[in-house]
């Protein structure tokens, strides 16, 4: 539908107007519309069966106090196009940033951060019975400030224990050899090691042709990339599916960030003191490059305790909210 394009829902005759079409999926068209309540974002699919999962979701989550999972669920309805009857749903408008934009402009130092933020509300998920299945960036969002993870788009949503329904190559287990489509809590782990990864290189990458040993192709790109090296453990972990809950990825991540500036600053040998130096040599007030080592090292603790700072004020507001 073009700019524009007016229309009253079939059975409850609320009005829309269309401001822009703003995404696509396997289930419907998704446009940017006004309402009598300010604007909100509404799917539009080609029967009702497909949208039916996903509706049950988000009506689902609305259900759950202190939910913040996924956009509201404002109306269900009918529209008419050229004599055709097709089901659409309204649902809040999340205005923000994709995760990867929102990367792009912050820095890279944002990722694990959000990325505490995602654990947690999968956690959530996973204990309302529920696994993401297709979790990638271009379902994510960060909206604020206060910067918050939320998602969008819970069309491949699946009850645990079932086949995963919808999935992306790069993010998906079965993809890279190391694991089936089952929807389990480990199936979107390795989806958050893997957006982790992405975030930090700013691109995908192709698996190997061979896909002799995935995993040690993909610890190599851990490697490659020093922010990544701090979180290799966890990263790891996530990768084989040894996390059960997302709770305690969440903690293990959590550990990493407060680690990191241990992790970067390696020691630097010296030579055991000369106890036989002169009194003179001694008292000598230090050369000008270990002053400046001295105040670089002060400067990266300022630093470095001014980000986990940072790093936990956003993590508690994203808890309370």
């Amino acid at each position: 539908m073009s700019p524009g394009t007016k229309w009253l829902g079939k059975w409850n005759r609320n009005p829309y107007r269309v401001i822009k079409k703003i995404g696509e999926g396997a289930t419907g068209s998704v446009y940017l519309v006004a309402t009598r309540a300010g604007q909100a974002a509404v799917k539009i699919g080609e029967n009702k069966l497909s949208l039916t999962s996903e509706i049950n979701v988000l009506r689902h989550f609305s259900k759950v106090q202190g939910n913040v999972l996924g956009p509201s669920l404002l109306d269900v309805d009918d529209i008419e196009i050229s004599g055709e009857s097709y089901p659409f749903f309204c649902m809040e408008y999340l205005n923000g940033d994709s995760l990867l934009s929102f990367i792009q402009k912050k820095g890279t130092e944002w990722a694990p951060v959000l990325l505490v933020q995602l654990l947690g509300d999968l956690d959530r998920l996973h204990r309302e019975g529920w696994v993401f299945g297709d979790l990638k960036p271009d379902n994510i969002i960060v909206t604020g400030p206060p910067f918050r993870i939320r998602w969008f788009d819970v069309g491949g949503t699946t009850k645990i224990g079932r086949a995963v329904k919808e999935y992306t190559e790069f993010y998906d287990r079965g993809y890279w050899g190391l694991g089936d489509r089952k929807a389990e809590p480990s199936y979107d782990l390795f989806a958050a090691a893997m957006i982790l990864i992405h975030c930090i290189h700013q691109s995908r990458f192709e698996k190997p042709r061979d896909n002799k040993n995935p995993l040690e192709f993909l610890i190599k790109q851990m490697n490659s990339e020093p922010s990544l090296r701090p979180f290799k453990k966890v990263l790891t972990a996530a990768l084989k599916g040894k996390y059960k809950d997302a709770q305690l990825m969440k903690k293990d991540v959590m550990a990493a960030i407060e680690n990191r500036s241990g992790f970067e600053r390696q020691p630097v040998s010296s030579p055991a003191p000369n106890i036989k130096k002169s009194r003179r040599n001694r008292t000598a007030p230090p050369p000008r490059k270990i002053r400046e080592k001295s105040k670089s090292y002060r400067v990266e603790i300022v630093l470095t305790a001014s980000f986990l700072f940072l790093s936990s004020i956003l993590y508690l507001v994203g808890q309370w909210m």
